[in-house]
């Protein structure tokens, strides 16, 4: 479905391509033909996912905090500067910590929201502007969570990334006209280095609340983003993609007693 030269005379950007979910979509589409460039909050992070990921296509990698509009900006100018120009941009960059909500304080919620909502809403814009309005065509994939039900012990990127479906329906019909599609994709529990930012007890057994009885891999999600990104899927937007192996329909992930 995807042949190697499917993305050819394509520029992506990939935030929070440093590893994980963002590396296995910037990885595949280099495979695909793209040119790509990857943005992480540490430098030496996203240097080095580059390295790797210069084997497979012209890749550059750029330090970046999406809560930092002069940075957002500086960043866009560099992609111009070397690409001449912007087709996809993947929304992937963000971050959460578990805790009860009663137990977030105002700085963790602060810090989780400013990142998830409106770091993802500044970049979008930021490209927008700078380059899918005066192409008259773009592609926005956010990358967001599976809050189907809510996410409890996750509420403050839960309202977070709910805000940001939202404004996905909300910019697909505003942007429409301007050839601009915008969706989500909202995985599941995805084996990926990701999972290392919770405690082991968290997600040992998780895999047992999933109809699937498995978790997702770096790899289906992003292929579900090459697809969004595509000529195939080029009658979709405004949509939220559930990737979860049906775990949003069934069972409980985690209790709080």
């Amino acid at each position: 479905m995807f042949q190697p030269d499917l993305f050819k005379n394509k520029v992506v950007l990939v935030t929070g391509g440093g590893s994980g979910i963002g590396q296995a979509i910037a990885r595949q589409f280099l495979q695909a033909g793209a040119v790509v460039h990857i943005a992480s909050r540490k430098k030496e992070r996203v240097d080095k996912a580059a390295l790797e990921l210069a084997a497979f296509g012209e890749v550059h990698a750029w330090p970046l905090d999406i809560r930092e509009p002069e940075q957002i900006a500086a960043l866009m100018t560099g992609i111009a500067e070397k690409s001449g120009q912007l087709d996809i941009l993947i929304n992937n960059a963000g971050g959460q910590f578990p805790s009860p909500a009663i137990d977030i304080s105002q700085k963790g919620w602060l810090a989780v929201v400013n990142t998830n909502l409106n770091g993802t809403w500044f970049v979008t814009q930021a490209a927008a502007t700078r380059f899918f309005f005066p192409q008259n065509q773009g592609v926005v994939v956010n990358i967001v969570l599976n809050n189907y039900r809510g996410f409890p012990g996750m509420a403050h990127s839960a309202a977070a990334r709910a805000a940001v479906s939202n404004l996905t329906q909300t910019l697909a019909v505003e942007w429409a006209d301007k050839g601009i599609r915008i969706n989500c994709i909202a995985p599941g529990i995805i084996q990926s280095s990701g999972l290392d930012n919770y405690p082991p007890e968290m997600t040992a057994d998780v895999a047992r609340t999933i109809p699937m009885k498995r978790l997702g891999t770096v790899d289906e999600v992003a292929a579900l983003a090459l697809f969004l990104s595509s000529p195939m899927g080029a009658y979709m937007t405004g949509d939220t993609i559930y990737m979860d192996g049906g775990a949003r329909l069934w069972g409980d992930m985690w209790k709080y007693e």
